[in-house]
């Protein structure tokens, strides 16, 4: 076995298991994810994806965030439970998507060697935009992460990535689990805000 593949491994395997305890709304997900999270730096440093690479320092705060959301976001500084957004987070979301990725992409195109630096700089905003929903435990926040595993798995197909392909085609199946098992715990009280 190549050696060099042994963090990508490791990497998998955690976010593997920290995303299917998000799945399960199980805080444990998250320092596991970071772990993994860290790994990948270095492996997206390698093969010159750099905004998924600063994606990844962006998470390991965002694991820290969510943690502490989960346990102290709810009222009353208790759990916090699965809720619906607003119109407003989804304009706020689709214009931070829109300009952060127009902005990185160019600046990864120009300044850089980066393979990729628009569709890797949007699949890097949408990531950053799903998991602060998830971190708020926002039910749309399974939808984002659908989008960006489709595009992962043809992304990370082109570069090579074999072992993060296959995370994403399981993440892809989580995300799906996760929308549903999320929309079971919201009582009929929680429907849609406007």
């Amino acid at each position: 076995m190549d050696t060099t593949n042994i963090p990508e491994i490791i990497a998998v395997i955690l976010g593997l298991i920290s995303v299917y305890l998000v799945t399960r709304q199980n805080v444990w997900c998250y320092p596991l994810g970071i772990v993994s999270v860290f790994l990948y730096i270095f492996i997206f440093y390698d093969v010159k994806l750099y905004a998924d690479m600063g994606l990844q320092v962006f998470f390991i705060v965002l694991q820290a965030y969510g943690w502490y959301e989960w346990l102290y976001g709810g009222e009353g500084n208790t759990e916090l439970n699965v809720a619906w957004g607003t119109k407003r987070i989804y304009f706020f979301s689709a214009i931070f998507t829109v300009i952060t990725t127009a902005v990185m992409g160019f600046i990864l195109h120009k300044l850089t060697n980066a393979s990729l630096p628009y569709v890797d700089s949007f699949l890097a905003v949408l990531s950053m935009v799903a998991q602060w929903m998830m971190a708020k435990k926002y039910i749309e926040s399974w939808i984002l992460w659908v989008i960006v595993n489709i595009g992962s798995i043809g992304m990370y197909t082109f570069k090579g990535l074999y072992f993060t392909t296959f995370l994403y085609v399981v993440y892809f199946g989580l995300a799906i689990l996760g929308y549903k098992e999320w929309r079971r715990s919201l009582t009929p009280a929680k429907s849609p805000a406007v």
